[in-house]
């Protein structure tokens, strides 16, 4: 049906785009750009309207002009161009065609990396169907080039049968998404959509309008270090500070001992000497309330630990990353239902659940485009054992047509 979805997912993940933390430039890689602007001659070449590439924000854009008479909403569906922090160079996909749902899948020549059913489960829920992997070297990024080849896709198939009827749509295609900047530039007026999805979910049937209230916290710690045969009462270790920071936090609330709705304090750097040292936390949780309440700790925890001394030995740069798109969206729930019905109608159960993370939904609901997110199909991300099946890019571009159709309608 969609002779063109695996050449185009698999030409996608032999580019290289990975995202780069440390850039100050948008996008944050000239690999991005690069992509961009053959997504950019892509979406030209289907036939789209009003294809642009926004320098300021490095998001291609483009339109598929509505072809029913009366006013309906604007629809956007969006997709990032980047991928995580893993080696990204020379992606080498394999194909596994009807896989049997129990053998175990070499992926590199020496047998050292398998996809097997003990390690992931998941895996029997593909069988039959054609499997993308990686060799065992790189990540494969579906996350999320399945999602750009799934709208691709369904554009190219709107296009091609007129006699679906649709309203506005249009497509977004962004950088920097896994280093969570992506959206910060987003422009909702050039977009101009009543609603939109991000096609950046995992597995069949994901749609999800809640996500993590986030925060981060950036620690710089002063010591005061001597010699530590003469240091009692005089030094000041840097590092054990910090060790004291850390233990006064909540044990158990960390994201190895949580799940679900559950918030979080991560601890994802800690180095340093006697003399300075630097931590950075990531701060979660789905409820505002107790967001609030784990930032106002972080800043007790600094005020009781600075108390003994005569200087600020401790100072925190707290800030928000972004919020809990459900704030927005539980505002108008017809577009979840509409997604919830697009799934039914194609025999694919919704699962609804909260995001343990964000999206660029998170923040572009908040810039004033309400966004949901759906499944693109991908497992495992961010690494080598991460896989996609072919017949799940083809049910999520299925959903993408019916969310047009039924929103036509």
């Amino acid at each position: 049906m969609y002779e063109n979805l695996l050449p185009r997912f698999l030409r996608y993940v032999k580019t290289e785009t990975r995202s780069d933390a440390t850039s100050t430039t948008t996008p944050s890689t000239q690999t991005q750009v690069a992509f961009a602007q053959t997504l950019k001659k892509e979406l030209e070449e289907l036939g789209m309207n009003d294809v642009i590439y926004n320098e300021t924000n490095g998001f291609v854009i483009a339109t598929l002009p509505s072809n029913v008479e009366k006013d309906v909403r604007s629809i956007g569906f969006i997709a990032h161009m980047d991928t995580a922090d893993f080696n990204a160079v020379n992606v080498s996909p394999q194909i596994v065609e009807n896989y049997d749902g129990e053998s175990t899948i070499p992926l590199d020549k020496e047998g050292k990396f398998t996809l097997n059913t003990k390690d992931f489960p998941n895996l029997k829920n593909y069988r039959g169907e054609t499997l993308i992997t990686t060799d065992g070297t790189t990540l494969l990024g579906a996350d999320d080039k399945s999602g750009i080849a799934e709208i691709m896709t369904a554009m190219e198939y709107l296009i091609n049968h007129p006699e679906i009827k649709h309203g506005t749509i249009r497509v977004a295609f962004g950088p920097d998404e896994e280093i969570g900047v992506g959206a910060d530039k987003f422009d909702v007026a050039q977009f101009n959509v009543d609603f939109a999805y991000t096609m950046d979910g995992g597995p069949v049937g994901e749609l999800q309008f809640e996500t993590f209230n986030a925060a981060q916290a950036e620690i710089t710690i002063q010591g005061k270090n001597v010699h530590p045969g003469t240091a009692k009462n005089t030094m000041i270790n840097a590092l054990q500070l910090g060790i004291d920071f850390h233990n006064a936090l909540p044990a158990d609330e960390v994201p190895e001992k949580t799940a679900g709705e559950e918030g979080f304090y991560h601890l994802a750097v800690f180095a340093g000497t006697p003399e300075e040292a630097t931590m950075t936390y990531i701060i979660r949780d789905h409820n505002r309330e107790i967001f609030e309440a784990r930032k106002a700790k972080i800043k007790e925890i600094q005020q009781t630990l600075n108390a003994p001394f005569d200087e600020e030995r401790i100072k925190v740069d707290l800030f928000d990353q972004y919020y809990n798109m459900r704030e927005v969206i539980e505002k108008d729930m017809s577009i979840v239902e509409i997604a919830k019905q697009a799934m039914e109608e194609l025999s694919i159960q919704p699962i609804i659940e909260p995001v343990r993370g964000g999206t660029d939904g998170s923040k572009i609901s908040y810039l004033g485009i309400p966004t949901p997110n759906i499944f693109a199909g991908g497992e495992n991300m961010h690494g080598r054992f991460e896989f996609v099946s072919l017949q799940a890019m083809e049910k999520a571009t299925n959903v993408i047509i019916k969310i047009a159709e039924l929103n036509a309608k």
